[in-house]
């Protein structure tokens, strides 16, 4: 699999990267030990690429991804995407919330 170079730091990351969305967010249920299955896989075939969000479940794609990728720590790369306030009274045009007190709870 060819690679990439992300940013000055020296961070190497497979060409094709895998979008996780849909193993756990969408409109059609997904088996767990399915999709762990197959994320192990895709790391057998080279891919060490993974992007999720907070907001897929929310924050059940991030735990199912985090969970398979495990026993890869150190061997692949996860991107995840934040910054949105969760709850019913949010409509999905206020959900952005951008604030740093938002990015700060990330890192923690």
């Amino acid at each position: 699999m060819q690679t990439r170079k992300l940013g000055n730091n020296g961070l190497e990351v497979s060409a094709m990267g895998l979008g996780c969305m849909r193993m756990s967010f969408g409109d059609t249920p997904t088996d767990k030990q399915e999709m762990i299955n197959f994320l192990h896989k895709s790391v057998e075939r080279g891919v060490t690429f993974f992007d999720t969000a907070e907001v897929y479940g929310p924050f059940t794609n991030e735990e199912l991804v985090g969970e398979a990728l495990e026993p890869f720590k150190g061997q692949v790369v996860i991107a995840t995407k934040f910054g949105w306030k969760h709850g019913s009274e949010w409509t999905s045009s206020q959900r952005r919330y951008g604030q740093p007190t938002g990015s700060n709870q990330a890192g923690s």
